[in-house]
């Protein structure tokens, strides 16, 4: 063998040990972005939903409470079918039809209906994507009440000031809480070079969610001018609320709302690399537990005789006080719905009606006047479909199912 042959295998062998050096110290990233990568996929979907330690950084919260909120069983019909824009479906196609894998029914605080498909449990504890929003404005409104945030025309740089020079500069709470910050934000799950999915593999390589906030620099419009989903914004509000508090979401919002909900089971929480909160859609739950959340929110923000979230901040946040969309824009970002302060309204909201919802078909639909609750939790690969006519469609179920509930 010659000897540059041999310095050339030398030099081969060399670089196959650096490379492998290299995956060694970062499997574990190259493991969790490829399952990442994969999240969404039609075959794994469901799973995934349940199991999202397996894909991300979490945090364990106990709150498991020794003597859960009872929800006792009181099992009531729900509809043979329902009819929307021409179309009918029976409860059992629209279950399919919209990939549920969970489904709760409160009526009084009692269980109306409950059952579990795709080979989910009950146990399971599910992905809550965006209805981790309207967790964070309940505890929002705690901070409010309890004076550590003086008021919510102030600007987000008050609280905290590494966003001076950011897109969010000029943008004070209230435009945030409206989803009114004028952040230009592409909110595109399908585009696998988005903000949304951009901010996805921040945290599967355990990035800075606080540091992703700050590099945002562009705007798309003045704050407070118009509503436009930006997922991003309540993740500034996890920001301010850090700042006000004192403390880590985890810690407060544990201590202030899923404690004193009395929770079946505990919760976890999807993390960035340096243990902050995902508070934009990392809560992992029970359904039942989310039924529960939903049920305090029917009472007024009160549960087992205990004021958990001020009632005036229930009315305020779940109030269509975010700015309208424009008419250029109005076939676009959920345009038929209303907005609060992190909490959606649907069409025509009847008083006291309102919802949280999740990307893939998460729901915590509220109907105060019934004192309805439903808690839903899907893997719908087509939940995007039609300029939000699924949305629609599912509302038109959840008020067919509150019409069914109000036979004797």
């Amino acid at each position: 063998m010659s000897i540059r042959l041999k310095w050339g295998l030398r030099v081969l062998a060399g670089i196959i040990l650096i490379v492998l050096v290299v995956l060694a110290f970062n499997w574990s990233k190259i493991q969790r972005l490829m399952r990442v990568n994969s999240l969404f996929s039609e075959q794994r979907i469901v799973g995934n939903f349940s199991d999202m330690q397996g894909l991300f950084f979490n945090t364990e919260m106990p709150v498991k409470s020794a003597e859960p909120t009872p929800l006792p069983e009181n099992p009531r019909p729900m509809p043979d079918s329902f009819s929307f824009r021409g179309e009918t479906l029976s409860f059992g196609d629209w279950q399919s039809l919209r990939s549920v894998t969970a489904m709760v029914v409160l009526k009084d605080g009692q269980i109306a209906y409950e059952d579990y498909f795709k080979g989910t449990a009950d146990t399971d504890r599910r992905i809550s994507w965006s209805m981790a929003k309207s967790f964070l404005s309940a505890a929002f409104g705690i901070a409010v009440n309890d004076g550590l945030i003086a008021s919510l025309d102030v600007p987000v740089t008050d609280y905290v000031p590494g966003l001076k020079g950011s897109a969010y500069d000029g943008a004070s709470i209230r435009n945030v809480l409206n989803m009114a910050s004028g952040v230009k934000f592409n909110e595109d799950y399908l585009d696998f070079n988005s903000d949304i999915n951009k901010m996805g593999r921040v945290l599967a390589l355990g990035k800075s969610m606080d540091g992703f906030a700050q590099s945002l620099s562009e705007k798309a419009r003045p704050p407070g001018s118009r509503r436009q989903y930006v997922s991003i914004d309540t993740h500034v509000l996890g920001m301010v609320l850090r700042a006000a508090t004192g403390q880590s979401m985890i810690d407060y919002l544990s201590a202030k709302i899923l404690k004193p909900l009395r929770l079946e089971a505990d919760v976890y929480y999807v993390t960035d690399g340096y243990g902050t909160a995902f508070v934009l859609g990392g809560l992992n739950m029970r359904t039942r537990d989310y039924a529960r959340f939903g049920l305090m929110m029917a009472q007024n923000g009160q549960l087992n005789g205990v004021q958990i979230v001020p009632a005036d901040w229930v009315a305020q946040s779940t109030a269509n006080s975010a700015p309208e969309i424009n008419e250029a824009e109005a076939d676009t970002d959920n345009a038929d719905l209303g907005y609060g302060f992190q909490w959606w309204l649907p069409p025509e909201a009847r008083k006291g009606e309102f919802f949280a919802i999740g990307v893939y078909g998460q729901y915590i639909y509220v109907n105060q006047a019934e004192n309805v609750v439903i808690a839903l939790n899907s893997a719908n690969l087509t939940f995007s479909e039609d300029d939000g006519k699924i949305t629609l469609s599912n509302l038109a179920m959840f008020r067919q199912i509150v019409n069914a509930l109000k036979a004797p």
